[in-house]
């Protein structure tokens, strides 16, 4: 809104398009419904770019915390994002029950069945300072990805 209207909240102005308060938008998503508060300007112009005019439904919202999840962001983290972007609260509980539910997928992804032989393996490590016990431990991550006799990645 402060990019639209070119000034920042509670900054006196001299353009005639100015904040209107917010409104209440029910949007439905995977887990259930919310209704963030969705800000308007007077003429009407303003739009939204997360939760867009019109649209009631975001069930990717999944794939969003998955990702973050993904990328390292704590459960706490990836709400505050959640609340920071989307505008409504999102408890850590609600976070780990989205992403419990890729754990069985990545389960099955680590035991899936192997070739036998792979002619190509690409090695690598990432490497962490770690403190353990009041020690502080250089650990590696190690990343081996293999392409079988099909040219198929592994």
């Amino acid at each position: 809104m402060d990019n639209h209207l070119g000034y920042s909240s509670y900054e006196r102005s001299s353009n005639d398009n100015y904040r209107n308060g917010t409104k209440k938008k029910r949007v439905r998503s995977n887990y259930g419904e919310f209704e963030p508060d969705v800000p308007q300007d007077r003429h009407s112009s303003f739009e939204p770019t997360v939760v867009k005019k019109r649209q009631k439904d975001i069930s990717g919202i999944d794939r969003k915390i998955i990702s973050m999840y993904a990328r390292g962001l704590t459960t706490r983290q990836i709400s505050g994002q959640i609340e920071e972007i989307y505008g409504f609260e999102c408890s850590e509980s609600f976070i780990s029950d989205v992403t419990d539910k890729v754990l069985q997928d990545i389960e099955d992804w680590q035991n899936r069945p192997l070739d036998e032989i792979y002619p190509i393996l690409f090695i690598d490590a990432v490497h962490f300072s770690v403190r353990d016990d009041n020690i502080i431990r250089k650990l590696a991550a190690y990343v081996i990805l293999g392409i079988n006799c099909d040219g198929i990645k592994r």
